[in-house]
């Protein structure tokens, strides 16, 4: 789970981006992860969707940019569960765009994002995403 690094904070967004141009700038991140990692990644897929929506028992006011659903690599057995749905990892156009002012902060936030919730699928925690700068 990334959560917005800026709430709270004035800022002047939303930054104007279409929905083509964000996909290709998630596409872009994804090519970015070295391709021996990515070789690695097992029965997940990448979603972009619009905004996230808190379930029950959240804070109505939670924003969050990326989520990670799903049983990391580092805790599956030897194999998946024939039939298992794969891990989903969520990129959240809305709120990435309300923190950004340009189309450089727009990439550099998916990439952050992305790297962040492709970090969960290999079972790497939020404390060590943000003591990597990856928080």
């Amino acid at each position: 789970m990334h959560e917005n690094p800026l709430a709270g904070i004035p800022h002047f967004g939303p930054f104007a981006m279409t929905e083509t141009e964000f996909d290709a700038a998630v596409q872009a991140a994804i090519v970015r992860i070295p391709a021996a990692l990515r070789a690695q990644m097992d029965n997940v897929v990448i979603f972009i969707s619009e905004d996230y929506t808190p379930g029950p028992g959240e804070h109505p006011d939670t924003v969050l940019l990326g989520l990670y659903e799903g049983v990391p690599l580092t805790e599956r057995g030897d194999g998946l569960e024939s039939g298992s749905l794969p891990d989903r990892i969520t990129i959240f156009r809305q709120p990435i765009l309300e923190i950004c002012t340009s189309a450089e902060d727009v990439i550099h936030e998916v990439m952050v994002t992305v790297t962040h919730e492709i970090a969960h699928h290999f079972g790497i925690g939020d404390e060590r995403l943000h003591e990597l700068g990856w928080g």
